[in-house]
């Protein structure tokens, strides 16, 4: 697009006082990362100038006014901001409206650069679900507020880390919850969007894919429940007449182990827990996010803002690394498809 050979892509911040400065600004330091075209850093140049200097990198953060401007080198960070008047100081570690409402206007440019063709796709630093609320943005998350931003008419999340690729029936919800959100047209949807990414993303022609079962022995006919035939068999059923090639509901507790040694080539999690313990089992620190359905890439870091351990200089890049990796391979193969 624009006459560039390769892929560029925009590297959201994410909330200024979580730890998306730091583990950007460690990943772009990295040889993996040295091979791509320069990324666009879309957030706060005078918060990522004090995170280089705080971190005591050799490398130069300069202010780019617009998204056509190359950046100059490979020791540099050209960093986009959006917002009308630079970000005032705040406190790191805390949960704010200023920088809440930063980070949506972070994500916002993105997607308006991305659907522009100026970025081949974007990549996102984490956000504070509590600072986003407080600035008005009443999303629970990424996924939502992207899908709304796109339009997009159906989108989830799918997870990859080491052999497993997981898209969830529902996402950051009290378990308390799950007896209402957990419907047919929900695991249905998981579903479609498991086998969407599995086969134009992955190219797989026909994926396998295992569907969890919510209780223990996948209900074992009735003895410990009855969602596994009232809800999830008719949605893999209905799959099936689709020609999906998705499975009955399966015992979590085996169906993970069959998929990571590779008898699917993607599973259906009814629910945040369910998939992430294997995920973070077999791939701590390097899973990636990435949203299916939108009608741009997107990937993201598979934590949060850790406000925890902000400036402290520990935070671990691998996940934004593998991210990063992950949506310029994307975006190399979309545009070898559109030019073929």
């Amino acid at each position: 697009m624009h006459g560039r050979p390769r892929p560029r892509l925009g590297i959201t911040m994410g909330d200024p006082a979580g730890i998306g400065p730091e583990v950007i600004a460690k990943a772009l330091m990295t040889d993996k990362l040295k091979s791509l075209p320069i990324p666009l850093v879309i957030g706060s140049a005078s918060v990522m100038q004090r995170t280089v200097q705080k971190l005591k990198l050799k490398m130069r953060v300069i202010h780019v006014k617009d998204h056509q401007e190359d950046g100059g080198g490979r020791d540099v960070i050209a960093v986009l901001d959006p917002l009308d008047r630079p970000l005032m100081r705040f406190k790191p570690g805390t949960a704010a409206a200023e920088t809440g409402a930063a980070s949506v206007a972070y994500i916002r440019k993105a997607v308006t650069l991305a659907q522009s063709g100026y970025i081949d796709g974007m990549v996102t630093a984490p956000i504070n679900k509590e600072a986003i609320n407080m600035a008005g943005c009443h999303f629970p998350g990424h996924t939502e507020l992207l899908a709304d931003l796109t339009r997009a008419r159906e989108s989830g999340m799918m997870i990859l880390g080491g052999p497993l690729k997981i898209m969830f029936a529902t996402t950051h919800v009290a378990i308390r919850d799950l007896p209402r959100l957990l419907t047919r047209e929900n695991i249905g949807k998981a579903i479609r969007l498991a086998h969407l990414a599995l086969t134009r993303l992955f190219g797989i022609k026909k994926p396998r894919i295992g569907v969890a079962a919510l209780n223990p022995h996948a209900g074992e006919h009735g003895l410990f429940g009855d969602e596994e035939s009232r809800l999830v068999l008719p949605a893999s059923k209905a799959a099936q007449r689709r020609g999906i090639l998705a499975s009955d509901p399966l015992p979590a507790d085996t169906l993970f182990g069959k998929a990571a040694r590779g008898e699917y080539d993607g599973v259906v999690a009814l629910y945040h827990d369910q998939g992430l313990i294997p995920l973070k089992l077999v791939a701590f620190g390097s899973c990636v996010n990435l949203t299916v359905g939108l009608p741009i890439i997107r990937t993201s870091v598979d934590h949060g803002t850790a406000f925890d351990i902000v400036g402290k200089g520990v935070a671990d890049p691998g996940s934004l690394i593998e991210a990063v990796t992950l949506a310029a391979a994307l975006a190399s193969k979309r545009r070898h498809v559109t030019r073929g």
